[in-house]
């Protein structure tokens, strides 16, 4: 197949699959191209896409039909990404349950789409992996021609890099953004340090928080990479799933699939375990780590150490529990391990009264249908306002201490 990027001169011989399992593609050559990205994360890494196939937790049985599109040239992997066609909008964190509606009264159907991004996990980084700024735009256009040609909605890139963004914007997708919150360290010496960055209100409650925690006999230890055992991931599913069937559903990701990331990545994931003045075990948070957290710095391609929030649980209810788990316990390890952010997952407004700030990410969007195109894109300039807004609200209610600007 035969090709041009936007933006280069020289025709290139490029050969693009679309492939049905990563399992077609070599772990090393994928593992290589994302170690080279802007912003890998662990969750692009071959072995966490394979695990969400093999442990049935992204599959076609649950509306996840995996697609993965390589881009070769002389052989050599030059570009690649995930794709999934989805039957629902559910596990995405981006939400286009309107659009779909919109799509619906109209007589049109809107599943399958396409989805380029990591099942259940709204975490901002790379999505197009690619060797250069070129490569990475003909990635964007052969999704884009893709869903085309198999007669799709639409497709949705999800908490895509900077780089990615550009890449869709020369193809002509839409852009979104979304909020989350992020814990920065600004290179404090302990939990102490931190606390007193704050203001005086969120000092003091996040003082009474621990205190109600400490007060009612809670301790914690922590696990880490190969120290965790088989019981201890056990017992964080227990957790884990407990968190879904409180809320009536049932949990994304299957046992199997955390047993696959004990054997696989064990180096990417630690455990904050709560246990009772009985010494029982009664909670527990998981938090994954950067690849840059086992050489203990930033590595080499200047990737920051980032520990990300992901999932917690619990057996008893204690107050405050959940934000010491989820909150405290890791920022707190952080700052020993001098981990440069601490990503707190999706939404959660709470979050900043914990001195997790705000920041933006993005989304691209590609709508088949010129009418629903353009009305997506007015709706999100809209919607993008009051983004803005909402930014600016955010910021005035910082925690943070302001600072003494002269001098």
């Amino acid at each position: 197949m035969q090709a041009t990027p936007s933006g280069t001169s020289e025709l290139h011989d490029y050969d693009i699959q679309v492939l049905p399992s990563i399992n077609e593609i070599s772990a090393l050559e994928w593992n290589s191209l994302l170690k080279c990205q802007p912003c890998p994360t662990p969750f692009m890494k071959y072995e966490y896409l394979t695990a969400m196939e093999t442990s049935a937790s992204a599959t076609p049985q649950t509306g996840w039909t995996p697609r993965f599109i390589v881009i070769r040239s002389k052989q050599q992997l030059v570009a690649a990404c995930p794709l999934y066609l989805k039957m629902h909008s559910y596990g995405e964190f981006v939400f286009d349950w309107a659009w779909a509606n919109a799509y619906e009264q109209h007589g049109l159907q809107y599943y399958p789409k396409a989805l380029i991004g990591v099942p259940f996990t709204p975490v901002p980084g790379t999505r197009l992996l690619a060797i250069n700024e070129s490569t990475r735009i003909l990635l964007a256009a052969t999704i884009k021609a893709w869903t085309q040609k198999e007669g799709l909605s639409s497709a949705h890139l999800l908490f895509g890099s900077e780089e990615d963004l550009k890449a869709c914007t020369a193809n002509s997708y839409s852009t979104r953004h979304t909020v989350q919150f992020h814990w920065q360290n600004e290179n404090y010496i302990d939990f102490a340090d931190f606390l007193s960055s704050l203001n005086q209100e969120k000092r003091k409650k996040i003082k009474q928080e621990r205190a109600k925690v400490s007060n009612a006999g809670i301790k914690f230890s922590t696990k880490q990479s190969y120290d965790i055992t088989d019981s201890d991931w056990d017992f964080f599913y227990k957790c884990y799933e407990r968190t879904y069937l409180e809320h009536g559903n049932a949990p994304y990701l299957t046992p199997d699939f955390f047993r696959k990331m004990q054997i696989s990545m064990p180096e990417n994931w630690v455990l904050f375990i709560a246990s009772n003045s009985k010494g029982a075990r009664i909670a527990c948070s998981l938090v994954a780590l950067s690849d840059a957290v086992q050489a203990g710095r930033d590595d080499p391609g200047g990737h920051p150490l980032v520990a990300y929030g992901r999932y917690w649980g619990a057996l008893e209810r204690v107050d405050c529990l959940h934000f010491e788990a989820c909150y405290y316990q890791p920022i707190e390890w952080c700052i020993q391990q001098g981990i440069k952010r601490f990503e707190g997952g999706a939404q959660g407004e709470h979050k900043m009264a914990r001195a997790l700030l705000p920041v933006k990410t993005s989304s691209a969007h590609y709508l088949v249908h010129p009418s629903f195109a353009t009305a997506v894109d007015n709706f999100l300039a809209r919607e993008e306002q009051g983004i803005e807004n909402y930014m600016e609200e955010l910021d005035r209610r910082s925690p943070v201490k302001l600072r003494d600007t002269n001098g």
